[in-house]
Formats: C-alpha cells, sequence, structure tokens
C-alpha cells in the first residue's frame, strides 16, 4: 500500500511579490541599457552626421601702410530694411517676398592729414604762435557689423518657398546687406558726425601743439577765411 505524497508548501505571497518586482526592475534595467547603448552607437556610427574640418591657410601679410589720418568720430547706426518684391499678375501668397531686415554699423570720421601743403603750418618767428588750416573730415565706407544684423522676419509666397526648396544654394542676401549699408551711409552723410570730428581734430591739435610751448593756436579749415 502506497502512502499518499504530500504537495509540497505554497510559496509565501511576499516571497512572490519581491521576486516581481526584481524582475521588473531587472527588465527596465536592461531597457535602459539597450536606449543608452542603441544612442552611443547611433551617435559614433550616425550616416547623416557632419564633421567639420579647417583646411584654411596660414594668414599672409601682403603689405604695411603707414597712416596719415585722424580718427576724430565714430557713429553707430541701426536701420530695418523692408524689402518687398511681388509679381506683376499673381498673388502674394503665390508669388512674392517681403523681408525685415536689422542693419547695424558703424561708420567713422577722420580728417586726412597726408595732403596738407607746405604753407598749412605757419609758426612766427619768436616760435610762440602758430597757425594750422586743415581739410574737413570724411567718413569712411561703413563698417556693417555681421553679428548684429539679422533677418528679423520674411514672408514668401508658395512658388518661391518651392523654388528655394529645390535649390542647390541658400538664399542670397546679399542685396539685403547691400541696401543697409547705403541707408546708414546716407544717415552718416546727413548727421552731425563729420562736423563732431571736426571739432575734435580742432580740439586735439590745440592741445598737443600747446603742449609743446606754443602759446597761440589757431585751427582753421581750408573753407574758412
Amino acid at each position: 500500500m502506497s502512502t499518499p505524497q504530500t504537495a509540497p508548501p505554497a510559496e509565501p505571497v511576499e516571497r512572490r511579490r519581491r521576486r516581481g518586482w526584481r524582475l521588473l526592475a531587472g527588465v527596465l534595467v536592461v531597457l535602459v541599457l539597450l536606449v543608452v547603448g542603441a544612442r552611443l552607437t547611433w551617435s559614433y556610427l550616425n550616416p547623416f552626421g557632419e564633421t567639420t574640418v579647417d583646411r584654411s591657410q596660414p594668414v599672409l601679410l601682403q603689405s604695411i601702410q603707414n597712416m596719415s589720418r585722424f580718427q576724430a568720430a565714430s557713429g553707430n547706426f541701426q536701420v530695418i530694411v523692408d524689402l518687398e518684391k511681388d509679381a506683376a499678375f499673381l498673388p502674394d501668397a503665390i508669388k512674392g517676398t517681403r523681408t525685415l531686415f536689422v542693419g547695424a554699423g558703424s561708420v567713422d570720421a577722420y580728417v586726412d592729414f597726408s595732403g596738407l601743403p607746405k604753407d598749412a603750418i605757419t609758426v612766427s618767428p619768436d616760435r610762440t604762435e602758430v597757425s594750422v588750416r586743415l581739410p574737413r573730415a570724411q567718413l569712411e565706407k561703413t563698417n556693417l557689423n555681421n553679428d548684429k544684423s539679422y533677418v528679423y522676419a520674411q514672408q514668401r509666397g508658395l512658388l518661391d518657398r518651392v523654388q528655394e526648396m529645390l535649390s542647390s544654394s541658400p538664399q542670397n542676401q546679399q542685396e539685403l546687406y547691400v541696401l543697409a549699408e547705403r541707408k546708414i551711409a546716407e544717415a552718416a552723410r546727413s548727421s552731425d558726425l563729420r562736423n563732431r570730428a571736426d571739432q575734435n581734430t580742432k580740439l586735439m591739435l590745440e592741445g598737443m601743439l600747446k603742449s609743446l610751448g606754443f602759446t597761440k593756436v589757431t585751427v582753421k579749415y581750408a573753407d574758412e577765411p
């Protein structure tokens, strides 16, 4: 007569619960490692990644010129260029662009001493008085600051968007920069920049010549009587 076999004791519920949590935690750790490993592998083997290599040649000094001018003043300007291009028989939503461009730049005013005639400086026999006759200040070319100049807003028609997507070169913004430089140059010419440069040059020469021992210094410009 065989003895009946007793069933193994049931595993406590608390132990099964801890085992389930450990299994879940292990699965989560494995998933995190797989995701991190996949991202690292993709970043290392990314076929679409780009690297930048600067193979520029060393800068060559071509010439040195002696400066014979005094930079007497500098003006900082900002202009908002509103450039709109429309098609003759198409609405703006189909063909046309409007661009708002912020242009920031500076213009220097200087007095050129290189062309002074021999009689531009006269000294009295006792070397106590000196008279100087100068040309008026001139304006340098506009120096547009690329770091502070940017396209603020732009509206483009459907055809312009398609054309830009199919183009192999990015949109040319040279026209905006040229227009901003031109407007800043016009503003500089109509401003008080040159008069300020004339005054600063006159004060600079008076102070320098008096420090050299002249008791009377007269500085005039070529168009003054």
